[in-house]
């Protein structure tokens, strides 16, 4: 009987540690962190990116200062880095108060976190880039050829808040060369920004960002911003796909301009990016 009970512990606890070892993979399958099968090797000369990212760094329900930490969503900022150093471009990191960057310490749990989270843990420039990043009222947004806004749930608290952001977004949008992306709740970051007679720059474009759908899944629908309800009320054509379950979705979208790019959520972390950079080597042919 003894015998009997540990072989039966014993398969349990085999297919436990099966399902633990196979768990990301799994949700690889299910579409998180999807690879871009139309990924193209760059080899830019002379260009630049900025990176912005939030500096909130309490999941906080109204009318309160506590909560679990967060911050930037890692990958939503690792992964656009990386496409954009592995494609010869100097890559600058940003945020709304400058300094360091918290990131959202469950971006790297085991199951969700990414090649680019892994080879940011091992790379000593980017978390220099991350610990001292620039303070957005100081970037010349004139010197950049992509700026780029990730997400996370942070970006929630500080993105859409900020008439700076909106200022440099406007001027990204007015300056020829410049391409703008952003994925999930980094859309928020353009939500103020305008045109020199006041107009929402946003309205009437094509664009995508996390879904309501996605926040109430996760069960985080307390954040004092929703991308999918401020880009609609900014005018926004708002656009997106749908699937069991919304964390595994996935849209990217380019608008009639070819000047923004936008990502629904963190699966569209490499492809943003590349089509990013599609647009602007279209430019320059």
């Amino acid at each position: 009987m003894k015998k009997k009970t540990l072989k039966i512990i014993g398969f349990i606890s085999g297919i436990i540690i099966l399902f633990f070892i196979s768990l990301p993979t799994l949700l690889n399958t299910a579409g998180l962190h999807p690879e871009f099968k139309e990924s193209k090797n760059y080899h830019f000369k002379n260009k630049k990116a900025v990176i912005i990212s939030t500096s909130h760094n309490v999941l906080s329900k109204p009318g309160e200062t506590d909560g679990k930490l967060t911050g930037v969503f890692a990958s939503e900022l690792t992964v656009p880095y990386y496409e954009f150093i592995d494609s010869g471009i100097e890559v600058d990191i940003a945020s709304i108060k400058g300094g360091e960057i918290p990131i959202d310490p469950e971006s790297f749990f085991y199951a969700v976190k990414t090649v680019e989270d892994k080879r940011y843990l091992k790379d000593d420039m980017l978390q220099e880039k991350v610990k001292n990043s620039i303070l957005i009222d100081k970037l010349n947004i004139a010197d950049y050829d992509f700026v780029f806004i990730s997400g996370g749930w942070g970006a929630a608290y500080d993105l859409g808040y900020s008439e700076i952001l909106g200022e440099k977004i406007s001027q990204a949008y007015f300056n020829e060369k410049t391409v703008i992306g952003a994925v999930c709740h980094g859309v928020l970051g353009f939500i103020k920004a305008k045109d020199s007679l006041g107009n929402l720059i946003i309205e009437n474009k094509r664009m995508t960002g996390v879904t309501n759908k996605q926040i109430k899944e996760l069960g985080i629908y307390f954040t004092p911003q929703h991308p999918e309800d401020e880009l609609i009320k900014a005018g926004v054509i708002f656009e997106s796909k749908t699937a069991f379950r919304d964390v595994f979705a996935n849209l990217t979208i380019s608008d009639e301009e070819a000047k923004f790019v936008t990502g629904q959520n963190q699966n569209a972390g490499h492809e943003t990016p590349q089509k990013m950079m599609e647009i602007l080597k279209n430019k320059n042919e």
